[in-house]
């Protein structure tokens, strides 16, 4: 695939953001202006890194939560919030790859988290809009449907009450679904914002606008922030969502893939009653949320999926729009956002010791578009293991597992080949000139050897940047639906400015004089 264009598109500027965080603010943390000493610290605020300090907290154990943005406000703060043990096809292919064995432990660990929220939504009274609902996983393919009747018969075999279906609540037809009950979708910032409330009433410790730049592992371990300060824990967690630190080498085992959303209000009873999600053209995924006070419904879709800096996003979100517009006519779309995932090489998230000789470091990443029940379960599993616990289904998750190398050898060679393209193949690529970039746009201009990240803002005023990702040096890519450079390599993202808004990357992109840009005379 080639490199994008240069944002001639301006975004509609009509919609609006993430519904979450628009009907849910929350109160501001404070950055971190000092040295501090806890049991555990925490480095990222999203449902894992949420979840893991509020387990902590109620084990006793002092915990600070460092967070380089705003909590909640990242990936979490752009899911579509569905709390699933059906995630699209992976049963059968747990099955296929592990065994029978494999399937039933995520099913049973992945279904626990579930439960684990339900009893919080209960135990804590969290107005996060909880809702039961069935999960649907199904296909318009007749070509498809031995995939969806295989999943169903693993996810059955795997525990879940799962059936095959050929009728659905969905107004269009569907060739076959896999359905499972008793799954469930809520509000994640209502419910998140509240387990901080709790857990900062425990005693623990919140902190935004908070980057970590660096870990020192040992007894006690430290970790460093931009501004110099440190923290000293017996035990540190990086639930960044990608590690920002290599040595677990999950940048190898990881592959970012970006998803866009559009939604918007519909009568309640047009509601399909379900949250639904196919493999079909480039996924679609189907759930509505309450909205107002008038009983209407958000209808939320989601689809679209590439990998970041590789594609038009405005022209994914005009495709994905079309689509939901044909199958849900009448509908007004309101709000539009996107949000990013890591699939790990063999399905499975990376939960455990960062590294094989970590004692005291924990990662959590890889949930794979499945974070919000994956993040609960990393809670879970990671306060157990700090605490000399150990469920049973924590070797599937251990980031050092070694059976599965083989198998995700096909996925990981896939994996390094497409970065190798973009590390080699984006250096060729480059305007003679930013007098091209267009008002809104951006680009990346060749001047002398060297490559330029260019953004022309809306008064013409030129932005320059390193074009090289500060991660491991792949070239960024203008994304003009979000004003954003992305990396194709490893999924960091950097504003116009430079500063990251999203890792692995923890340094900004260095800035260039704007005239380097320019023709020469």
């Amino acid at each position: 695939m080639g490199r994008p264009g240069r944002g001639t598109r301006r975004r509609m500027d009509s919609t609006q953001g993430s519904y979450w965080i628009e009907t849910a603010p929350g109160e501001a943390y404070p950055p971190l202006d000092g040295d501090l000493d806890v049991d555990v610290v925490v480095v990222g605020a999203g449902i894992a890194g949420i979840s893991t300090a509020y387990e902590v907290a109620r084990l006793g154990r002092s915990v600070a939560l460092l967070e380089a943005g705003t909590v909640a406000g990242g990936v979490t703060g752009h899911t579509t919030a569905k709390v699933s043990a059906l995630h699209t096809l992976v049963y059968d292919k747990l099955r296929r790859t592990r065994d029978e064995e494999a399937a039933r432990l995520y099913a049973v660990s992945q279904s626990e988290a579930i439960e684990r929220a339900a009893e919080l939504v209960d135990e804590l009274g969290i107005a996060c809009d909880w809702e039961r609902r069935d999960a649907y996983t199904y296909t318009h393919d007749a070509g498809q449907v031995p995939k969806i009747r295989a999943e169903t018969d693993a996810a059955r075999a795997a525990g879940l009450s799962a059936e095959l279906v050929t009728d659905t609540p969905l107004p269009y037809p569907v060739t076959a679904a896999v359905k499972v009950t008793g799954q469930a979708q809520f509000h994640p910032r209502k419910y998140l914002l509240a387990l901080l409330d709790d857990c900062v009433a425990r005693g623990g410790r919140v902190f935004e606008h908070t980057p970590v730049v660096g870990l020192h592992e040992g007894e006690p371990c430290r970790v460093t922030t931009e501004s110099g300060a440190t923290v000293t824990a017996r035990d540190v967690v990086v639930a960044t969502h990608y590690p920002i630190f290599d040595r677990s080498m999950a940048f190898a085992r990881l592959s970012s893939r970006r998803e866009l959303v559009v939604a918007g209000p519909m009568a309640a009873g047009r509601d399909p009653d379900g949250m639904y999600i196919t493999p079909d053209e480039g996924t679609r995924s189907v759930r509505t949320a309450p909205y107002g006070s008038d009983g209407q419904r958000l209808l939320i879709i989601t689809g679209e999926h590439f990998t970041p800096g590789t594609a038009d996003t405005d022209e994914r979100f005009a495709r994905l729009t079309s689509w939901a517009t044909e199958h849900f006519p009448g509908v007004t779309f309101t709000h539009r956002w996107a949000t990013q995932d890591n699939d790990p090489t063999d399905t499975v998230p990376l939960v455990g010791p960062l590294h094989h000789g970590a004692r005291h470091a924990w990662v959590a990443t890889g949930f794979g578009g499945w974070g919000m029940s994956g993040g609960i379960m990393a809670g879970r599993l990671l306060s157990d293991l700090m605490t000399g616990g150990r469920p049973v289904w924590a070797d599937l998750y251990d980031p050092r597992r070694l059976r599965t190398v083989a198998r995700e050898a096909p996925a990981f060679l896939q994996h390094q080949a497409k970065v190798g393209k973009h590390f080699i193949g984006d250096r060729l690529h480059g305007l003679d000139s930013a007098d091209e970039i267009p008002p809104g746009g951006g680009d990346i201009v060749r001047a002398g050897g060297k490559q330029i990240a260019v953004h022309r803002d809306e008064g013409g005023q030129l932005h320059a940047l390193s074009a090289r990702c500060t991660h491991l040096g792949c070239i960024v890519s203008f994304n003009s639906a979000e004003r954003s450079w992305d990396c194709p390599c490893h999924g960091s993202r950097f504003d116009v400015d430079g500063k990251v808004i999203q890792g692995p990357a923890t340094k900004p992109l260095e800035q260039r004089e704007p005239r380097h840009a320019e023709p020469s005379e």
